[in-house]
């Protein structure tokens, strides 16, 4: 009898075995995270530069200093520049009172002269002179008012270059900092501190490490099982059958068939074109980029 329930228990792990194995469909790949590559944004030499291999940086934090000496130099110069122009404006107000006093005395006679052609006591010649002097000085003060009205927008139109290349100083003087783009560990360094380097040039490379992803690859038998922003099970491969087992949430669905991945193993073998998906993870750091991963997928 003890025989027998021996028998009976073990018939009953091997069948709940097989349907548990009957019950699973699995989707495998590859865990990856998203990787940014930081560049230089300005020429010069890397005075300061703190970045390590493995290190966490935070989004924003400043890592590197290209040298600024040379920017702030220039932003001196053309400051100077800026005050020269303002410095060459003129005064209109001073330089047209003197005609405007002259205009004014010039109608004082005008008048005079017009009371005494109508009292007959001075030739209608004079009063034609007296009109004529203040036509003359109404239009110098014209001519000098729009001399100097282009004058002044000639030096302001100087001053805003000015300010344009102070703007485009400044900017470049931003870039001289180096910050993490985001919030993420640190894979690579291409560089070393005291180096020259150029715009464009490769400083380091980070990824959000924090936040991982498994791109797998269904068949289309399975593809009919899975949809964006459905949650499954995902588990790593350590080897040996060792792994930990994590909630995830598939983010994105190829829409386009390719044929399978060499890396990439399918439990239908016959299936030369899989479908790729990225099922989002988060990591507690245990999860390593380019390790071996499962989906554990449902069955139709």
């Amino acid at each position: 009898m003890k025989r027998l329930n021996i028998i009976l228990a073990i018939s009953i792990i091997l069948l709940s075995s097989c349907k548990k194995t009957e019950e699973e469909s699995i989707a495998t790949g590859i865990f990856e995270a998203t990787e940014t590559t930081v560049s230089a944004e300005q020429n010069g030499k890397l005075v300061q530069f703190t970045v390590t291999e493995g290190q966490t940086l935070a989004s924003g934090q400043e890592v590197g200093l290209v040298d600024t000496v040379p920017l702030i130099l220039k932003l001196a110069q053309v400051g100077a520049t800026r005050q020269v122009y303002d410095a060459q404006k003129p005064d209109q107000s001073a330089q047209i009172a003197a005609l405007e006093a002259q205009l004014a005395k010039a109608k004082q006679e005008q008048q005079r002269f017009s009371e005494l052609v109508a009292d007959g006591a001075a030739p209608s010649k004079s009063l034609d002179d007296a009109r004529s002097q203040v036509t003359v000085l109404q239009k110098q003060i014209a001519a000098l008012k729009s001399s100097l009205n282009t004058q002044v927008s000639t030096l302001d139109s100087q001053q805003k270059t000015t300010d344009t290349e102070k703007a485009i100083l400044h900017d470049q003087l931003r870039k001289c900092h180096i910050t993490a783009p985001l919030s993420g560990t640190v894979l690579e360094k291409y560089v070393e501190q005291g180096e020259v380097i150029g715009a464009g040039r490769p400083l380091f490379k980070m990824a959000d490490t924090k936040n991982m992803f498994l791109r797998a690859y269904v068949t289309s038998s399975q593809l009919a099982t899975v949809k964006v922003g459905q949650r499954i099970k995902v588990r790593t491969d350590y080897g040996d059958g060792q792994g930990k087992e994590y909630e995830g949430t598939i983010s994105w669905i190829s829409n386009k068939s390719e044929f399978t991945p060499k890396t990439i193993l399918t439990d239908d073998e016959r299936a030369d074109l899989v479908y790729a998906m990225k099922i989002a993870v988060k990591n507690d750091d245990y999860i390593k980029i380019g390790m071996y991963g499962r989906a554990v997928l449902p069955n139709p």
